[in-house]
């Protein structure tokens, strides 16, 4: 009697998606008493895509995404699977604020004022980073009716509903800093649905905000703080899932170069040999997933193709804190585009979580480029670190050189999310859902976080199973 194979199933892609999907495929087969074999294929030496954590001379620098959002559970909920309760840690409270960098200066952000709109009336009338006019055009949003259905662009969305002051001195410079994109392009829908969900519910905003004291809608009232790390780095969740997938599943610093499709079945064709399997995860960005897919269904190719992604690079850079003459309040400040600066934003890292600088020393992280400043990209390391310091010294009053500094790029790296791209999304998935055998995840469908990351490979990989079983 011929000997039943396993059903073999490859995700090609390392990062928190990739590693998220191995994760799950293996939880289920072992709930399910499955007969699998998983292979992730990685081109690169290493696992974790974005997410990179180093130790240096008593530092603990994140090169890559420093924290996760727990009211998108499912990084959460992973962590607590991997057992990793214990290693959590919440940023501190006695330095919870953010300022916006307007003419120069340094203006905090007032207390429950959320992306675009006030929780608190009460500060954001005293607050200098509006004028009475444009206060009192914010004001109006709780007059203004609300706009039938379809998508809009982010600027579109505000300043329809709170005015051009809004735009360009907290919404544009807060989501630019997530999603590092133009608000003119940027879905509204896509990337921040709670404040359409309540200008339809509430017929206001800021009336939505007030009636949840707040909150937006999808709180999960659970007992942790919005944005929790780990005390060794966002590393660990990367290592400790790496740790527990069996010897052999990782398959480093080999490139998948093509994809071939007979019937129900898959070949896959890398730098280094060919393999045939039943199911296949692709975890790349969308341009490397539609260059795989391309033979396979040329308009899926198009789909894929067609969402556009925006480079960035993170400068790490540390001081002694005597050097500094700024008080240094919260955890960082954002920058508009209409300030002509270079910087995107810039993170206290040393304020946000505990043991990320020796005593006496601060950490600081700044991003730049994006869609609206993509040409710093260009330019060499040493010349985008020279300009970032010069205007770092100039906003914080820093009397010094750094102790060090440091440049990880990303290039092609964030999707840009553009008025439309749910029903894109949609149109994947269907055309997907028509190759059985085949899963498609990550950042640049659903949502750009770690949370958003985990859900979508873990998503993968059961619909994956119900596909092959």
């Amino acid at each position: 009697m011929n000997k039943i194979m396993p059903k073999r199933i490859i995700i090609i892609g390392g990062g928190i998606t990739g590693l998220s999907a191995a994760h799950r495929l293996l939880e289920l087969q072992e709930e399910r008493g499955l007969d699998l074999e998983v292979l992730l294929i990685e081109k690169s030496g290493k696992l974790g895509g974005s997410i990179s954590t180093v130790k240096k001379d008593g530092y603990l620098i994140e090169l890559g995404p420093d924290m996760f959002f727990t009211k998108r559970p499912w990084a959460l909920e992973l962590s607590k699977r991997l057992g990793l309760e214990s290693e959590l840690i919440e940023t501190n409270e006695s330095m919870r604020g953010t300022s916006v960098l307007w003419q120069k200066k340094l203006l905090s952000v007032p207390e429950g004022f959320l992306m675009l709109a006030p929780s608190k009336i009460i500060p954001f009338l005293k607050t200098s980073l509006f004028s009475w006019r444009g206060k009192l055009r914010m004001l109006l949003d709780l007059f203004i009716s609300k706009k039938g259905p379809g998508d809009e662009s982010l600027a579109s969305f505000v300043r329809r509903r709170f005015g051009e002051e809004a735009l360009e001195r907290v919404a544009q410079p807060m989501i630019g800093g997530i999603y590092t994109a133009d608000p003119e392009k940027l879905s509204i829908k896509a990337t921040m649905p709670q404040f359409v969900q309540m200008e339809e519910k509430y017929g206001s905003v800021i009336r939505g905000m007030l009636q949840n004291k707040g909150e937006t809608p999808g709180d999960s009232g659970a007992r942790y703080s919005q944005f929790l790390s780990f005390k060794n780095g966002m590393e660990t969740l990367v290592k400790t899932i790496e740790e527990r997938l069996p010897s052999g599943t990782v398959c480093l610093n080999e490139a998948v170069n093509k994809i071939t499709r007979d019937e129900d079945s898959w070949k896959i064709q890398t730098d280094k040999r060919a393999i045939d399997v039943s199911g296949l995860i692709i975890t790349t960005p969308s341009y490397h997933a539609a260059f795989l897919l391309q033979r396979i269904d040329p308009s899926l190719y198009e789909d894929l193709s067609s969402i556009e992604y925006a480079s960035s690079a993170v400068i790490v850079l540390s001081y002694k804190r005597k050097e500094i003459a700024h008080d240094l309040d919260g955890f960082g400040f954002v920058v508009p585009n209409v300030e002509h600066s270079n910087l995107i934003a810039c993170s206290y890292s040393s304020n946000k979580f505990n043991g990320r600088a020796p005593d006496s020393h601060v950490l600081f992280r700044v991003f730049v480029g994006g869609a609206l400043n993509p040409d710093i990209c260009d330019l060499d390391d040493e010349i985008i670190i020279q300009k970032v310091e010069k205007e770092l010294s100039d906003i914080l009053g820093i009397k010094s050189e750094p102790e060090f500094t440091m440049i990880q790029r990303y290039p092609d790296a964030m999707p840009q999310y553009h008025v439309g791209h749910i029903a894109k999304i949609e149109g994947i998935v269907e055309k997907v859902s028509k190759l059985k055998g085949l899963e498609i995840a990550g950042n640049a469908y659903n949502g750009v976080g770690i949370p958003d990351s985990v859900h979508s490979g873990e998503q993968a990989a059961v619909s994956i199973l119900n596909d092959l079983f």
